[in-house]
């Protein structure tokens, strides 16, 4: 019985770690500043920018006229989106010991805040912001973008 029962806890954990490193796997970086009303639309839900939420690849992140995100990744770069604008981290690699690294996003509209971490500084050519006019390429800088919606 002691047996069968240890094998239900090891068998419970076990499936919990798995869960729980998938779920973190999945995490490209988290809001440390949230201002005024944010969104991030994911997997066809709305959710609220709220401090500590973990950001995804391929989240929108969307604020209103009031609201503002402050955002850090995982290789230390930091975003702040302004009032009024729609981003997106369409491809988000980062495994230095691999030597693979890739930063991609996309601003369709509103102002952007971007300070270049990790990946800018050990791989000069794989961060990029696109924008509807262009592609902004990075090199260990930071910048400030404003697109003007239609």
């Amino acid at each position: 019985m002691k047996i069968r029962l240890f094998l239900s806890f090891f068998v419970s954990v076990f499936f919990i770690a798995i869960y729980t490193f998938d779920a973190k796997a999945d995490e490209i970086g988290y809001v440390k500043k949230v201002k005024g009303s944010a969104s991030i639309f994911r997997n066809g839900l709305f959710l609220p920018v709220t401090l500590g939420r973990a950001v995804e690849l391929n989240d929108l992140i969307q604020t209103d006229k009031t609201g503002a995100v402050g955002i850090t990744f995982k290789d230390s770069t930091m975003i702040s989106i302004g009032p009024d604008t729609e981003f997106v981290v369409d491809d988000y690699v980062y495994k230095p010991v691999d030597k693979s690294l890739s930063f991609s996003s996309k601003i369709t509209r509103g102002t952007l805040h971007f300070v270049s971490g990790n990946i800018a500084k050990l791989s000069l050519n794989s961060v990029q912001v696109k924008t509807p006019e262009g592609t902004i390429g990075l090199r260990g800088t930071r910048f400030l973008v404003k697109v003007k919606g239609d």
